[in-house]
């Protein structure tokens, strides 16, 4: 954890936070970062954040913890180390095998930190007699910038933040609070002249260090984006139905991280090396019941098993392809639509045969281009 000056009620919230579970703990002022409205102004202008449109919307808010919340004095940043056991790039070499990010193996991050959030905010309230108030990611702040001004680590080339103890691997999580408390040393960028992280992108997704356009991130098209996956990424995403972690997991400060203490949150084994032949036949059900607390769920049916048929478009097993026409009479047209482009990279004959008589039987015109498109 950072180094923060000596204070009783600080070495106290330190101590519970490392009993709660915390790995990572450092405190900074709320208003350290005045640089980013205008990175924020920066990244909206260009269109990185795709069409996230939640992210202009808050703009004002999430440029500024104080438009969030006026009476901030203080930030305490808090991570939770989720390194995976094994890397999950190796899982590229299995392409029968659906690969889930490895943030997303586990209980939805969300829900275990702010419980635990809640519960070190309640102590720095009554110990300070501060008002306080917890954020996780699905609020409008910043917190790898503010992480990074407590000295938890730096943003990297990728744009996630780096650790010294824990690499690319650590959930996030802050508490504001009009408290007045001593403040940690940032860490300096220490991402020297390595490029892995840039080089290894599949969709050349970083139009410079330290700039991440989600227009090109499979990570976006498979979490964020609500229709069918643009042609031109489909094949670059191989096996990932869930993600992407290939610029986290070449990241070398990793190395240090696989020495460090134990991560609190191991993945669920049913989650580490799914099939995507028992994948593509759940039901909605059957969906909600394996990701039943996963984040995975957030997407819901018809988005997940519009992966998983792009996965398995890009697996060359043959023995897929009766699932996969099983899924052609989906009600759903963003999994027919993603059933078609699977057929035909599996089986073009079979799927030009299929053709004109599926055509004039559909009724979305979005599937109708499938038939048609470039696969």
């Amino acid at each position: 954890m950072a180094q923060t000056q000596a204070d009783p009620i600080v070495s106290e919230l330190k101590a519970r936070a490392l009993a709660l579970g915390f790995d990572a703990f450092g405190i900074t002022r709320a208003d350290a970062r005045p640089d980013l409205p205008e990175k924020l102004a920066t990244a909206l202008a260009e269109g990185w954040h795709a069409d996230m449109d939640w992210m202009a919307e808050t703009e004002e808010r999430r440029g500024d913890p104080l438009k969030l919340w006026g009476e901030a004095r203080t930030a305490i940043l808090l991570g939770v180390n989720y390194g995976p056991a094994d890397n999950p790039m190796t899982l590229l070499d299995e392409p029968r095998v659906g690969i889930i990010s490895a943030y997303a193996r586990n209980r939805d991050y969300h829900d275990i930190i702010k419980g635990r959030l809640k519960e070190l905010a309640g102590l720095l309230a009554r110990r300070a007699g501060a008002d306080v108030k917890v954020f996780v990611d699905t609020a409008p702040l910043m917190e790898k910038p503010l992480a990074e001004a407590a000295g938890l680590g730096w943003q990297g080339k990728h744009s996630v933040l780096v650790s010294r103890d824990f690499g690319s691997w650590l959930f996030l999580g802050a508490i504001l609070t009009s408290a007045d408390l001593p403040v940690d040393i940032p860490h300096q960028e220490s991402c020297g002249s390595c490029t892995r992280c840039l080089d290894i992108c599949p969709t050349n997704a970083f139009p410079a260090p330290f700039q991440l356009d989600a227009r090109k991130c499979l990570a976006y098209y498979s979490v964020e984006h609500k229709g069918q996956i643009p042609r031109q990424f489909r094949r670059p995403m191989a096996n990932r139905i869930y993600g992407c972690d290939d610029c986290l997991a070449v990241c070398p400060w990793n190395k240090f991280a696989s020495v460090s203490r134990e991560a609190k949150l191991r993945s669920r084994p049913e989650l580490e090396r799914p099939s995507l032949s028992d994948l593509v036949r759940l039901d909605d059900a059957g969906f909600r019941a394996l990701f039943s607390g996963s984040p995975v769920k957030r997407i819901g049916h018809a988005r997940f098993i519009r992966n998983v048929l792009i996965g398995i478009g890009n697996s060359g097993d043959l023995t897929l392809v009766p699932a996969v026409l099983d899924r052609l009479d989906s009600a759903d047209p963003l999994i027919r639509g993603s059933a078609v482009w699977a057929l035909r990279r599996l089986d073009p004959d079979r799927a030009e045969a299929m053709r004109l008589d599926r055509q004039a039987r559909e009724s979305d015109r979005t599937v109708q281009d499938e038939w048609m498109g470039e696969v």
